[in-house]
């Protein structure tokens, strides 16, 4: 069985949740039993952000000033309950309505779902935003099929910088969508994760093998292919990227390297090396570029690349201070 820090299996995500509150209980409180919320609550749109344990920072850590007022855990790549959504909902309403921003996958699309029609039956208005920027994951056409990856990040900071602004729950739900709707990502894996208390990884690869275009679930790649250089990967993701966004020269963006859990910052600042320099020589113009381990599938190592296309709008929320645990700008 692959060596892990736990005491029991069952027991992980509650006790890994005690921990980060201990740590950062000027941030945030317990909701619940599986919820943590900002201390400080504003007169606004609650942003409510979830799904499943194993993806650390993401969500949880994401609770903040400016980002995210809520998240809901579930298991380790389990959706969070119905009633615990609901449960983290009541306690950050302020008559403002609430906005769900999480990744695309069916069970946490069942469970929000059914926590916001409870929502709406106490006359608290629920917005919803799917997050489905993994490229690899379904066809232009079929883009409701795709999963949600590590444009959860950038989706969740201008929404955040949204609700904080003064709008109201349509206005930042457009906004929301507007960013959903633009940003773009796809990654490799190079060995997969352990869900704890298993006795072997979800998937396994040659030395010489990485998965191309995988979900953070432990979700097999588009293909299996022999392991390539940092600048071939880098190269192979952009061009998917953008032949499927129509991202072109004098377009403005901002950019993710994303690390997936064991790989190191070295390896990812080597990616975003070439990234900086594919984008330049194509004529994109590069706001901002940030690299981190922010969307996990535990001790997984591998990466991914996000772009998002930035307008006017766009950007002036990105620029917006932000202050979570794991997650500042400005």
């Amino acid at each position: 069985m692959p060596k892990k820090i736990m005491n029991l299996p069952e027991d992980c995500v509650s006790e890994a949740m005690e921990g980060f509150l201990a740590a950062n209980k000027d941030y945030v409180q317990v909701e619940g039993a599986s919820a943590i919320r900002v201390r400080n609550l504003k007169d606004k749109p609650a942003m409510i952000v979830g799904g499943g344990s194993g993806h650390e920072p993401m969500f949880g850590y994401f609770v903040g000033e400016n980002l995210a007022d809520a998240s809901v855990a579930g298991s380790v790549f389990t959706s969070p309950d119905p009633g615990s959504i609901l449960q983290a909902a009541q306690a950050v309403d302020r008559g403002k309505g609430i906005l769900f921003v999480y990744g695309n996958y069916s069970g946490d699309n069942m469970n929000f779902d059914i926590a916001g029609e409870m929502l709406g039956d106490m006359d608290i208005p629920v917005k919803t935003v799917r997050v489905w920027d993994d490229v690899a994951s379904a066809s232009k056409e079929n883009y409701l099929d795709r999963r949600g990856i590590a444009g959860n990040v950038l989706v969740i900071k201008i929404t955040g910088a949204a609700t904080a602004s003064g709008l109201d729950l349509e206005e930042a739900y457009r906004v929301a969508c507007k960013a959903r709707d633009n940003v773009y990502s796809i990654g490799v894996g190079l060995s997969g994760a352990t869900i704890p208390g298993e006795d072997k990884p979800i998937f396994t690869l040659a030395d010489d093998e990485m998965e191309y275009g995988l979900g953070i679930h432990g979700e097999p790649g588009v293909r299996r292919v022999k392991l390539q250089t940092a600048d071939e990967i880098v190269e192979e993701l952009v061009e998917k990227i953008l032949e499927d966004s129509g991202i072109q020269a004098g377009d403005t963006v901002c950019t993710l390297v994303n690390g997936l859990g064991a790989t190191p910052l070295l390896e990812l600042y080597v990616m975003n090396r070439k990234l900086a320099r594919l984008l330049q020589e194509k004529g994109i113009q590069v706001h901002d570029m940030d690299v981190g381990t922010y969307v996990t599938s535990l001790e997984m190592a591998g990466a991914s690349v996000t772009i998002l296309k930035l307008d006017d709008e766009l950007k002036n929320y990105y620029d917006m201070p932000c202050r979570s645990p794991y997650y500042k700008k400005g």
